[in-house]
Order: structure tokens, then sequence, then C-alpha cells
């Protein structure tokens, strides 16, 4: 009985969550080891599909990039990376359209409709909803650290940045009560496909959607500050700060960069979650306490 009564307990909690959240976007940037092994990807995909069934509209984003590498040397080619970015030549972008706008994408929806859910995988390609850039070597450096500027731009390939968002797709499906599942992959004006950080996509996708939440999988617990404890809840002033002073570095820095895109555009609040914790969206989403930094404006 005692068991039962819990159980009851922790519905009550997420009572006022679900009735505050309801007919609200959350977008979702999938990552990590939650995309790897078979029981968090279950978890997942329940925590997406319960999400829906009480009302919230999940958008997810996800990544690839180590499926990328594995299908890379397969076919006898060597990944290339500068400042942690994927150099992309023709044959490497041919390979990044396969694996993330076919394999992983139609794996996640396939996943999502198993257990439930009824899910739609899109890619950037798709009534161009994702325009891009190339991308910058000196913007990056320039709007992500304390490097001195002023070095000349290097040459990625078919590498992109999020140029403007063209939302009505996304919000067609989601009026159709789907879920929308989306590959970083965008095009330029010519209509010439890129490889874009996933980050900075979920980012820039929830912005445009002006979404009630962002939520970034990791497999860190979230945010550390200087003295290396973790942060529950930092303001966006203060992340600046910490990427400025470099206590925010590396393979941190372009989720901060797009959970700080997204609330710029509107996103009420940004979330670095471990998504390595069973049921991690949930346990964010649902509960008094969550799991993860929240980012606040």
């Amino acid at each position: 009985m005692n068991r039962l009564i819990k159980k009851a307990d922790v519905l009550v909690e997420a009572l006022p969550y679900i009735r505050t959240f309801a007919g609200k976007t959350i977008v979702i940037k999938y990552g990590g080891k939650a995309m790897v092994e078979d029981e968090l990807k279950d978890g997942f995909a329940e925590d997406v599909v319960l999400m829906k069934y009480v009302g919230l509209h999940p958008v997810i984003v996800h990544g690839g990039g180590p499926q990328i590498d594995q299908m890379l040397s397969r076919l006898g080619m060597k990944p290339t990376f500068r400042r942690g970015v994927r150099v992309t030549d023709q044959a490497t972008m041919d390979v990044v359209e396969m694996v993330l706008g076919g394999k992983i994408n139609k794996e996640i929806v396939t996943m999502l409709n198993q257990h439930g859910g009824k899910a739609v995988g899109i890619t950037g390609k798709d009534a161009q909803f994702i325009v891009c850039k190339p991308f910058s070597a000196k913007a990056w450096a320039q709007g992500l650290s304390h490097e001195p500027h002023g070095q000349a731009d290097e040459e990625y390939g078919f590498v992109g940045e999020v140029d403007r968002i063209e939302p009505q797709i996304i919000t067609k499906l989601q009026q159709e009560n789907l879920i929308p599942v989306i590959a970083p992959i965008g095009v330029d004006r010519k209509g010439k496909p890129h490889n874009i950080n996933a980050d900075l996509v979920a980012g820039a996708v929830a912005g445009a959607l002006k979404a009630e939440k962002l939520l970034m999988l990791t497999d860190v617990r979230g945010i550390r500050g200087a003295n290396n404890r973790h942060l529950p809840t930092v303001s966006r002033k203060d992340v600046e700060r910490m990427v400025k002073k470099g206590t925010i570095s590396e393979g941190m820095l372009p989720k901060v960069r797009a959970c700080l895109a997204g609330i710029e555009a509107g996103v009420q609040k940004a979330h670095i979650i471990d998504g390595r914790i069973e049921h991690a969206v949930l346990l964010e989403i649902f509960t008094d306490k969550g799991i993860g930094t929240e980012i606040v404006a």
C-alpha cells in the first residue's frame, strides 16, 4: 500500500507542472549516451510520448557525431576537426546526410512510434525551414571564448550556422498532433545542404517557436561553477560572465551558446541535464527539484 501511495504522490507532484505546461512547446536536444544505451533510449521515448499525451508539444532535435564517425571509418574516410568543428567536404556531407537525415532520424521516429507516439522526421531541407550561412571560425571564437581575435578565418567546407528558421512546417505538424524529429541539416540560399551543430539548431528552433523550455541532454550533470560545484540555477548574465572567464569551456560552450540564444529569442527557461539518468526529461520538467542546471533570463 505504501508503494501505491508513493506513486500517487508522484502524480500529485507532477499535476501543477502538467497544468502549467499544457499546450506549451518543449524543445529537446537529444544526444550523448541517451541516444546509445537501449534502456536510456526506451526511457527517453516514454518521456516524450507521455509529455505528448498530457498536452505538451515536444520537438526533438538530435545529433549523431559518433555515428557519423563510425560510418566514415567503415567507408575508409578519416574525420577531420578544427576547433571541435567537423570539416565537411562534399563526400563527408553525403555521409552526414545519410547518417543524420536517414539512419538516425528514422530510428528515433520509429522508437517514438513504437512507444505510442506519432512522430515525423524532417531536416532543414524540408520546406527550407533551416536556412544557413557559412560557418565562421572567427565569429565562433569571438562569440564563445576568451581567445584572441583577429585570426584568419578557416575553410570548413559545407558547415553552416543558422541564419533563420522558418517554423511553419513545425507548427503545422504540431497542429496535426505529431512529434517533429529534426536532423540538424540546413540549406543555404542556393539550396546546398550544410552540416550544422545540433545544439545551435535546437536553440534557434526553440527561439523561433517561442518555446516554454529548451532541454539539452548531455553526459554531465549540468553547469559547474568556479569551485567545481554543481549549479542548479544560473542567470543569463552569470553564464555570460563564466564564459568570458573560461569557467565554461570546450564541449559545454555550444550548449550554453544555444541556451543563451534561445532565451534571448523568447524561450522562458533553458535546462542542461544529464541524459544518463533514466527518465531525465520527466524528472526535470515534472518534479520540484529537477536534476540539471536551469538558465533563466
